[in-house]
């Protein structure tokens, strides 16, 4: 997104209160991430992203520190190099670990508050079994919280033969531990793990979320009891190059766009317009849109 049409985008919405750098891909490419956190905070707007911490240099990190970023939270979805590179193709784990204690050390040395600094881990077979030295890890580098969350879709409104999703709906359905398919025996062993990683955590002062913790209050909150997410009603997500959507978890422009930002009225139109209204009565209803129905959110295993 240029930067000039992001500040365009926030001259739109005076009553913002927050704003979320990141999309499905990594907001550390962006040659003018800096510049946009320094704009929101400049608006009074809390700012922050995630990002899988590759390129998180010392200098990136001094520069995101001083500018007042709110929260940074890493990507670090494996306690070993061979566990983290396996998921994260591509990725280099002594690397993401010397950034990550990097920017801990940075945010100390200039005495700041922010960032809050977040482990994220996508919890999955392939990396259930590492929970423990995950917590131990989040304890060793000095991070606020440890969040480890489910899958976010399984992809199940997309077609069996629709070749852009058969791998990755194939990979969600090997590696899911959704909460709401634990069947509770002692062979399973992810109840286990959780409390065992609770009970760590308490023990060595780590801030631990866990999937079976429930969907976070504010996202849930503001559409009343009977909507199991509130998104759509308090928060949008525009593309890089756009487009409007409902949220991030739908995971592609390509299974629902609400709007576009050069459509008449700009997104104020699309958040008030037929295609918005539309959305939220399905979501509202007991039929809600398909590509909610596979959601880790809205099924509150997330």
């Amino acid at each position: 997104m240029p930067f000039e049409r992001f500040v365009a985008l926030l001259d739109e919405l005076p009553d913002l209160e927050q704003v979320t750098l990141q999309g499905l891909g990594e907001p550390l490419l962006h040659p003018d991430l800096v510049a946009m956190v320094a704009e929101a905070k400049r608006r009074g707007l809390r700012v922050g992203f995630n990002t899988n911490g590759t390129l998180l240099t010392k200098a990136k990190a001094e520069a995101l520190v001083a500018a007042g970023t709110d929260w940074i939270h890493v990507s670090m979805d494996g306690a070993t190099a061979a566990t983290f590179e396996h998921i994260r193709d591509g990725a280099h784990f002594g690397q993401v670990l010397r950034n990550l204690r990097r920017l801990v050390a940075v945010r100390a040395f200039g005495g700041s508050p922010t960032p809050t600094i977040q482990l994220n881990v996508v919890l999955m077979g392939s990396n259930v079994h590492e929970l423990d030295d995950l917590v131990r890890l989040a304890a060793d580098i000095g991070v606020d919280r440890l969040w480890l969350q489910a899958l976010s879709h399984d992809f199940s409104d997309t077609d069996g033969g629709d070749a852009a999703y058969v791998e990755i709906r194939s990979f969600a359905e090997q590696e899911s531990v959704w909460a709401s398919d634990a069947d509770g025996n002692a062979s399973d062993p992810r109840p286990a793990a959780m409390t065992r990683a609770r009970r760590l955590a308490d023990r060595l002062g780590v801030a631990l979320r866990l999937p079976e913790d429930g969907p976070p209050d504010e996202l849930t909150a503001g559409a009343g009891a009977d909507v199991p997410c509130d998104w759509p009603w308090t928060s949008t997500y525009v593309t890089h190059d756009g487009k409007v959507q409902p949220c991030c978890m739908v995971m592609g422009d390509d299974r629902v766009v609400l709007g576009h930002l050069d459509d008449p009225g700009g997104l104020a139109g699309v958040w008030h317009g037929a295609a918005y209204r539309r959305f939220r009565r399905e979501l509202a209803s007991e039929r809600p849109p398909a590509v909610c129905r596979g959601c880790s959110l809205y099924r509150h295993v997330f």
